[in-house]
């Protein structure tokens, strides 16, 4: 014996398969536009995010070092080639140093790896690691993502050279010593 609806019970079904699929279809619909807002906010608070980290490395003054010709331009240099470390050396009794080139440096390393190396970090001269150690972890967080927003770029910076070492090419600032 075959299972069959009653023509009344036929008629009715259509409509309730029909209120179910546009159900569904609201319902994908609607996940759809809340996951497109969070998307939209989340992209907002990285814009913002992006924006105070861009301020931050301005008035920290990691341009100063960490951008070539920077300070001899006025700060008048091209943002595409902001943090890209610098060969211009710093030596004295700790050697030679130059500025990382802080676009590679961060490029592999996650937002919590540089917080952590941020606070951690004791660098040679000049580097004024006792300025970044008290920054929030939201500042810290910030210039992170503004420098990630730039992309890598540059090349890397020369490495350490020793005090003792055979004298360095290229220009220098001698601190007395």
């Amino acid at each position: 014996m075959k299972n069959r609806m009653s023509p009344h019970a036929a008629l009715m079904a259509r409509p309730v398969r029909r209120v179910a699929r546009a159900t569904a279809v609201l319902t994908v619909l609607l996940s759809s536009a809340l996951a497109g807002a969070q998307t939209a906010s989340s992209q907002k608070a990285d814009k913002g995010e992006i924006q105070r980290g861009r301020y931050l490395v301005m008035v920290a003054g990691c341009n100063d070092c960490h951008t070539p010709g920077y300070a001899a331009k006025n700060g008048e240099v091209d943002e595409k080639l902001w943090l890209t470390g610098d060969a211009l050396g710093w030596s004295g009794p700790w050697g030679t140093t130059y500025p990382v080139n802080l676009r590679l440096f961060m490029a592999d390393m996650s937002k919590q790896q540089w917080v952590k190396h941020a606070r951690t970090m004791t660098p040679r001269p000049p580097m004024p690691w006792f300025n970044v150690r008290p920054m929030t972890d939201a500042d810290l967080k910030a210039i992170y993502a503004y420098t990630r927003s730039l992309g890598r770029g540059g090349d890397p910076a020369p490495a350490f050279v020793p005090p003792g070492a055979n004298k360095p090419g290229g220009p220098l600032v001698q601190f007395p010593g």
